[in-house]
């Protein structure tokens, strides 16, 4: 999981503690698992967002039987968070969408990720806030993760974040400053005519992280004792706390996701259909959820096949948080927990719920494959015409030469001025 297992096993508890406390203060763990949760969420959400691009104005939109003047209301009472409530009108909404698009796509893509986590975590709040009817399950994955996400360091690799700080180091950063003064001015206007009225999270994190990143970069150009910036007390201070609030939010997202199927699990031995094996057959006849009727015939003729995949789902979701004790048990469940989620998306019709559910699993996936994929990957994209072979042929979205690491430190990744790269180990899982 996060590497704490290997102290605790290796010495006494007083030895133990020391080591678990230098661990989650020194490094930001789980580097690759953090990277892959945010392709798989901003993929999920951009491909979303593109597939329902000729039906936005009747899903979130002016034309939407939830009307504006219902979503106000029901965002008074409930002090949510919609940025699509500020004004009316169909530019408006149309800028609000755009964004929401271009955020997801540079997260992706992993440029200025710190940034773009933030707008992206908007996006997502604004329209699902907009209209909390539209959504399949899926949307409450996508709704919780992106708000964890702000609060890692999701592009220490596979990013153009990683790539930039492996291949432009010592050279002056003015993207990230401009970046910056633009969002602090539409946080401070927004501020000002009392659009962030309501329920306190969204606006106190929206300027805690932008006073963190500020902070940050003045950090970064202080000099230390040896005359290098980014060598003071203050910037060794933030590297700590910065690493704590990224452990924090990794650990926070492994907890939604064994909750998740915790509570699927437990409210399903509770039913009578999951209890005397026939739950999955009910599904398997509704028109909504039969976007193959002759495949979803097949699977409901045979009684036993039923059967064994609703035990199997129940057995599965019940004991996924308990198997994390064991690596190997872990990892063969959890394949096969995301093949169910891809039966589900071709099978019931759920595309974008199995997609969020993947990317949420995907937390648990171990390093040595991770760094394996993307190896794989590097060198599918490096064989496409017109790229040349060598470290810098992986594409935007790929790291080409991800850093061999370590148990006591790594390679160089993560967000530059004011999202500047840091160390961060590798992890097995």
């Amino acid at each position: 999981m996060t590497g704490l297992a290997g102290p605790l096993a290796r010495g006494g508890l007083a030895g133990s503690v020391p080591r678990a406390v230098d661990r989650v203060t020194s490094a930001a763990l789980g580097p690759y698992q953090t990277a892959v949760v945010r392709i798989g969420l901003s993929a999920t959400w951009l491909f979303f967002l593109l597939r329902e691009l000729p039906h936005r104005h009747e899903l979130y939109g002016p034309d939407g039987p939830w009307s504006l003047g219902l979503a106000r209301q029901l965002l008074a009472q409930n002090g949510a968070f919609s940025v699509l409530a500020w004004w009316p009108g169909r530019a408006w909404f149309e800028l609000v969408y755009a964004l929401a698009l271009l955020s997801g796509a540079l997260l992706l893509l992993g440029w200025r990720t710190r940034t773009m986590s933030v707008l992206f975590m908007v996006g997502v709040v604004s329209l699902q806030n907009r209209s909390v009817f539209m959504g399949d399950g899926g949307d409450n994955v996508l709704h919780l993760m992106s708000v964890y996400l702000v609060l890692t360091r999701c592009g220490q690799v596979w990013s153009l974040d990683a790539r930039r700080a492996r291949s432009g180091r010592g050279r002056p950063d003015r993207v990230g400053p401009a970046l910056w003064a633009v969002l602090g001015c539409g946080l401070v206007a927004a501020t000002s005519v009392g659009r962030l009225d309501g329920d306190l999270l969204v606006p106190v994190l929206l300027w805690a992280v932008w006073l963190a990143q500020g902070v940050w970069w003045v950090a970064g150009r202080a000099k230390g004792p040896d005359g290098r910036a980014g060598g003071g007390e203050l910037r060794a201070l933030l590297d700590v706390v910065t690493h704590l609030v990224h452990n924090g939010a990794l650990a926070v997202i492994m907890a939604e996701a064994c909750l998740i199927y915790a509570t699927a699990g437990w409210y399903k031995v509770q039913g009578s259909r999951w209890q005397d094996g026939t739950a999955v057959y009910y599904p398997l006849q509704l028109r909504y959820f039969s976007p193959w009727p002759d495949l979803s015939d097949l699977l409901s003729a045979s009684g036993t096949m039923v059967m064994l995949i609703t035990y199997g789902t129940v057995i599965a979701q019940v004991a996924f948080p308990f198997t994390l004790f064991n690596r190997r048990v872990k990892n063969v469940l959890l394949a096969v927990m995301m093949t169910e989620h891809a039966v589900i998306a071709v099978v019931l019709g759920l595309p974008f719920f199995s997609l969020a559910m993947i990317a949420a699993d995907a937390v648990f996936l171990p390093t040595p494959f991770l760094r394996w994929l993307g190896g794989r990957v590097t060198r599918v994209v490096g064989r496409l015409p017109g790229r040349r072979a060598g470290p810098e042929a992986s594409g935007t979205a790929v790291e080409a030469s991800v850093p061999a690491a370590r148990e006591d430190g790594a390679g160089r990744g993560g967000h530059t001025a004011p999202e500047e790269a840091d160390r961060a180990p590798d992890q097995r899982t």
